[in-house]
C-alpha cells in the first residue's frame, strides 16, 4: 500500500422503528436573497416553514438545530408528504440545495426531488446510526432566474420515513456559461418522434429526450454540434434510462462514421447510468447523431450527452490511452482526470505558476472538496477492482503530514472507505527543502494511495468520491483516479522457491532484511529464485542482488515496505531478475547523503527488471557501473524526491522502456555521464508527468543515447521536456538522438537564473556540443515558453531538426541563444505569442524543404 490505512470510518446504522415518525405532511419554505454559489447558503429551520398535510414539529429527538424538526414522513402519508419551498435567484446557473435529515431505520431512504411541478431526481438519504444523530445530502440544482418553486415530496415511487430538520440553499452569484462539454438531450434538434418529456425522475437539465420506440423505429433522433478545438481522438458519452429489463442499442453517427451503442438495463425509467463511446473528432464543428435506425432495438431515454474532445494537438485521446503512433506507454489502468468528471465541488486551474497547488496537477488542473457533500465522480470505461488516486491533503502545522479517510460510492453504494495520508507530501524552503513549514514556499503537494475494491465493478459504473461528514479534512484536492482490474494473485512460479520455506515471514512487522538476504544466498545455492508470496516485508536496509532472480506475486500483492529512509534492492554484479512486486519506503524529505534508491547500484549484463512499483523513495532506479544491457520495463515510479530514474557513468546498452513516470522530484528520467559516458542506451514508449526541479527526460553527455517515442507533460519549474545538455558529467559522442515524443504543457521558469525553458531544450553550458543532435518526429504541444530552446555559452555544430511540429507557445516558437549551425527541415511552427523564430548569437540557420510557419 502506498500509505499507511486508517480505520475505515462506521458505516453502520440502528434499526429504529419508523413508527417513532411523526404525521406526514407538507412544509413550505420561503428564502429571501440568494446566496452567493458556493460561497455562502442561506438555511431554513424546517419547524419555521409552513406545515401541511399533518406534518407537525417534534423535539423528541436531539441534535437538531433551532428549536425543533419536522416528522411525519411514514408510510401511512406515502404519496402525499411534500415541502415545498420558494426560492429567489439572482441568475441562472447551478448551485445546490441540501437536506438536513435523520434516518434511523437502518437502511437507505428516499424522497423525490422536483422543481415548478417537474420531477428532477430522486434523492437517496442513508441511514444515520440513530434518530438523534443528523447527516446531509446536497443535491446539485439548476436555477432559473427569479422565483425557482422547489419540492421534496415523499412519492408512490419512494420509501420515506425520516425527519428533517432544516433545507439550504445555495444559488449562483453570476451568470454561469454552463459546460459546454454537456449536451443536454432536450436542447438538441429532434426528429422523427423524439419529444422532450419529465414523466420520470432523476433527469438533469429540464427534461429527457423519449420517443425511442418500436412505433419510431428507423425514424427517430437526436442531433447536435460540438466544437473542436483540434483533430484527434475522444469520447461522447451518453446518459440514458432504459428500464426494459434488456439491453438495447441506437447508432450513433459523427463525420460519416457509425458506431452502435449498447446501452444495459438500468433497474427503472427513474434510473440512469452512462457509456462512453470512442470517436474520432475533426477540428471545428462536429455534427452528432444518436439514432433508432432500423437495425437498433431503441426504447430507451436520453438525458444528456458529453463531449470529450481532444485536449491539444497530438492528444493522446482517451484518458489513459497511448498518443498516436504509440507514443507513451501502453499501461494496465485507465486514468480518469478529475476535471473531466461531474462534480459539484470546486475546479482549481488551469495554472501553471510554481508553488500553486494546480501547477504540480496533471493538465494544470483539478477538483476541490471543501464542503460535506462535495463530490467528483467518473463512469468506469472498463471493468475495474482497484483504484489508485493522485490528491492533495493540507499538511500540519508541524509539517508531519495528516491522515484522513475519503469516501467512496459505487452506483450510490458505499465501498471501503480510501486512507489518506499528507505525510509524504509537503516540503518547504530553497533545495533541498525541508519539513518545516516555517520556511515558506511550500510545494509538492501531491501524493498518490491505492485501494483493492474486494469486486469487480462492470463498465459503466458511476464511482464516486465524496467529502462525508466523517472525512475529516479541511479540503481534499483530487487530480486523478486510475481504475484496474489487477488479476489474480500469483502463485509459485517454475524454477522458484518460496521465501516462507526459507524461514522470511510477511505481515509480521519484523524487520525481514536479514532473513531475506539470507534466503536469497540460500536460493541462488540451491540453482533457484526467491520468491516472495503475498504480503508486505519490511526492510530497514540493502537486499543485496549478485547473479540472483527474486520476484513477487503481483505489484499489488507484494510489497517491499523501507524504515525512514532506508531499504531497497542493491545490485552487485553478475545477471539478475526482479519482477512483479511493489517497493514502498518511507521517505518524507530529500537526503542525498544517506537516503537510499528503491533500486540501485550495478547490475552486471542482461539483467532484467520489470513490473515493479516503487513510490516514497529518495529515486527510483538509480542505475551504475559497469552495467551492460539491463532491460527494466512495465515500472511505476511515483513520487520520488529524486530523480526517477538515472543511469550513472559507464552504462552502456541499457532500455528502459513502457513505464509510467509521475510526480518526481528531479529529472523524470536521466542519463548522467559522470564520471564516464552513458553509451549506447534508450528512453523508449514512456509516460513522464510533472516532474519538479528537473526535465522530463534528459540526457547529460555520453555517446550514441537516445529518448524514443516517450509522452511527457507539465513540468513543474527549472524543467524542460526533454533537454540534451553539457551542464553535467563528460561531453558528448557520438549521435544523440531525440525522436517521435509527444510533449505537452512542458518548459517552465527556472528561477534561480529567471530563465525560460522551452520544451526542448539543448543546452551547451559546461562543453560545446560537438556530435550530432538529431531531433526528429517530435510534438511540442501547449508548450508554456518557446518550443525548442538551444542555448548557452558553448557551441552546437551540428544540430538537425527534422518532421517536427511546434503547435502553441507561450515564448517564441523556435528560439536560439548560441553559435553553431542546424538545419531544419519540415519543422512547422504556428500559434506562437513571441516570434516563430528568435535567433540570435552567431548560430547559422540552415532551411530544408517543407518547413512552414517560420
Amino acid at each position: 500500500m502506498s500509505t499507511p490505512r486508517t480505520t475505515p470510518l462506521p458505516r453502520t446504522t440502528s434499526a429504529i422503528s419508523a413508527l417513532l415518525l411523526a404525521l406526514a405532511g407538507t412544509v413550505s419554505y420561503s428564502l429571501a436573497a440568494p446566496a452567493p454559489a458556493y460561497a455562502a447558503s442561506t438555511t431554513l429551520e424546517a419547524e419555521a416553514a409552513g406545515l401541511s398535510g399533518g406534518a407537525v414539529v417534534q423535539r423528541e429527538h436531539t441534535g437538531y438545530t433551532g428549536t425543533g424538526y419536522v416528522g411525519g414522513f411514514t408510510d401511512a402519508n406515502k404519496g402525499r408528504a411534500s415541502t415545498t419551498y420558494s426560492v429567489q435567484s439572482a441568475y441562472a446557473g447551478t448551485g445546490s440545495v441540501k437536506v438536513r435529515y435523520a434516518n434511523g431505520t437502518g437502511s437507505a431512504k428516499t424522497l423525490t426531488l422536483s422543481a415548478g411541478g417537474v420531477t428532477v431526481r430522486q434523492v437517496t438519504l442513508p441511514a444515520t446510526s440513530n434518530w438523534s444523530t443528523w447527516s446531509t445530502a446536497e443535491i446539485p440544482h439548476a436555477f432559473t432566474k427569479g422565483t425557482n418553486t422547489i419540492a421534496l415530496t415523499f412519492t408512490a415511487g419512494d420509501s420515506g420515513n425520516v425527519n428533517l430538520d432544516n433545507l439550504s440553499a445555495t444559488t449562483p452569484d453570476a451568470e454561469q456559461p454552463g459546460d459546454p462539454s454537456v449536451i443536454q438531450a432536450e436542447s438538441a434538434g429532434l426528429s422523427g418522434g423524439a419529444v422532450v418529456q419529465r414523466e420520470h425522475a432523476g433527469y438533469t437539465g429540464t427534461g429527457y429526450v423519449g420517443g425511442f420506440t418500436d412505433g419510431n423505429k428507423g425514424r427517430a433522433s437526436l442531433s447536435t454540434s460540438v466544437q473542436s478545438a483540434y483533430d484527434g481522438a475522444g469520447t461522447v458519452t451518453v446518459r440514458y434510462a432504459n428500464g426494459t429489463g434488456s439491453n438495447k442499442t441506437l447508432t450513433l453517427s459523427m463525420g460519416g462514421a457509425t458506431t452502435q451503442v449498447t446501452l444495459p438495463a438500468t433497474s427503472g425509467w427513474s434510473t440512469w447510468s452512462t457509456t462512453a463511446v470512442p470517436v474520432s473528432y475533426a477540428k471545428g464543428t462536429n455534427t452528432v447523431a444518436l439514432t433508432f435506425t432500423s437495425s437498433d432495438s431503441g426504447n430507451v431515454n436520453i438525458d444528456h450527452l458529453t463531449a470529450a474532445t481532444p485536449a491539444g494537438p497530438g492528444d493522446p485521446g482517451g484518458p489513459g490511452e497511448p498518443a498516436p503512433g504509440g507514443v507513451g506507454a501502453t499501461l494496465p489502468f485507465t486514468t480518469y482526470e478529475a476535471e473531466a468528471g461531474r462534480t459539484n465541488a470546486t475546479p482549481i486551474g488551469p495554472d501553471r505558476t510554481y508553488l500553486t497547488p494546480a501547477s504540480e496537477a496533471s493538465g494544470r488542473k483539478a477538483v476541490k472538496l471543501t464542503r460535506t457533500g462535495d463530490y467528483v465522480e467518473f463512469t468506469l470505461t472498463k471493468p475495474a477492482n482497484a483504484i489508485n488516486l493522485r490528491y492533495s491533503l493540507p499538511d500540519s502545522s508541524d509539517g508531519r503530514g495528516i491522515d484522513a479517510s475519503l469516501s467512496v460510492y459505487a452506483d450510490g453504494q458505499a465501498l471501503p472507505d480510501l486512507p489518506l495520508t499528507s505525510r509524504y507530501a509537503w516540503v518547504y524552503g530553497n533545495y533541498p527543502y525541508t519539513n518545516s513549514p516555517g520556511e515558506g514556499k511550500g510545494h509538492r503537494f501531491f501524493d498518490e494511495t491505492r485501494l483493492s475494491l474486494g469486486r469487480t465493478l462492470p463498465a459503466n459504473t458511476v464511482l464516486r468520491l465524496q467529502k462525508d461528514a466523517a472525512d475529516t479534512a479541511a479540503s481534499y484536492t483530487v487530480d486523478l483516479l486510475e481504475a484496474e482490474e489487477t488479476g489474480a494473485v500469483g502463485t509459485l512460479p517454475s524454477g522458484y522457491v518460496s521465501a516462507r520455506n526459507l524461514g522470511v515471514t510477511p505481515n509480521d512487522n519484523q524487520d525481514d532484511t536479514s532473513a531475506l538476504n539470507t534466503a536469497l544466498e540460500r536460493a541462488k545455492s540451491q540453482g533457484a529464485g526467491l520468491w516472495l508470496p503475498a504480503g508486505t516485508y519490511t526492510i530497514s536496509d540493502h537486499i543485496n542482488l549478485s547473479g540472483v532472480k527474486l520476484r513477487g506475486a503481483g505489484v499489488w500483492h507484494t510489497v517491499l515496505r523501507g524504515t525512514g529512509l532506508k531499504g531497497g534492492l542493491l545490485g552487485r554484479g553478475g545477471t539478475s531478475t526482479v519482477e512483479d512486486l511493489m517497493i514502498d519506503g518511507q521517505n518524507t524529505v530529500r537526503d542525498d547523503a544517506g537516503g537510499h534508491a528503491a533500486i540501485e547500484g550495478d547490475f552486471g549484463t542482461n539483467s532484467v527488471i520489470r513490473n515493479v512499483w516503487i513510490q516514497h523513495t529518495k529515486v527510483g532506479l538509480w542505475i551504475t557501473a559497469p552495467t551492460d544491457g539491463l532491460k527494466a520495463a512495465d515500472l511505476r515510479i511515483r513520487n520520488t524526491y529524486a530523480d526517477g530514474v538515472n543511469l550513472r557513468g559507464n552504462v552502456r546498452n541499457t532500455v528502459v522502456s513502457n513505464s509510467s513516470i509521475r510526480g518526481t522530484g528531479d529529472d523524470g528520467m536521466a542519463m548522467w555521464s559522470d564520471p564516464d559516458s552513458v553509451s549506447d542506451s534508450a528512453f523508449r514508449n514512456n509516460t513522464i508527468q510533472l516532474p519538479t526541479l528537473a526535465n522530463g527526460a534528459a540526457i547529460y553527455g555520453g555517446s550514441g543515447n537516445s529518448i524514443e517515442n516517450n509522452l511527457i507533460s507539465d513540468t513543474v519549474t527549472s524543467a524542460a521536456g526533454v533537454a540534451v545538455s553539457t551542464r553535467f558529467g563528460v561531453p558528448f559522442s557520438g549521435t544523440t538522438t531525440v525522436s517521435g515524443n509527444v510533449l505537452r504543457r512542458t518548459g517552465s521558469m527556472e528561477l534561480n537564473w529567471n530563465a525560460k525553458l522551452g520544451a526542448v531544450w539543448v543546452y551547451a553550458d559546461v562543453h560545446p556540443i560537438t556530435t550530432p543532435v538529431i531531433i526528429t518526429g517530435n510534438t511540442v504541444a501547449d508548450s508554456t515558453h518557446s518550443g525548442l530552446l538551444v542555448s548557452y555559452l558553448k557551441n552546437v555544430a551540428d544540430l538537425r531538426v527534422s518532421s517536427t511540429t511546434i503547435d502553441t507557445t507561450g515564448h517564441h516558437g523556435i528560439e536560439i541563444n548560441a553559435s553553431g549551425k542546424g538545419t531544419f527541415t519540415g519543422v512547422t511552427v504556428r500559434a506562437t505569442a513571441g516570434e516563430p523564430l528568435n535567433a540570435a548569437g552567431g548560430f547559422t540557420v540552415q532551411r530544408g524543404s517543407g518547413n512552414s510557419g517560420w
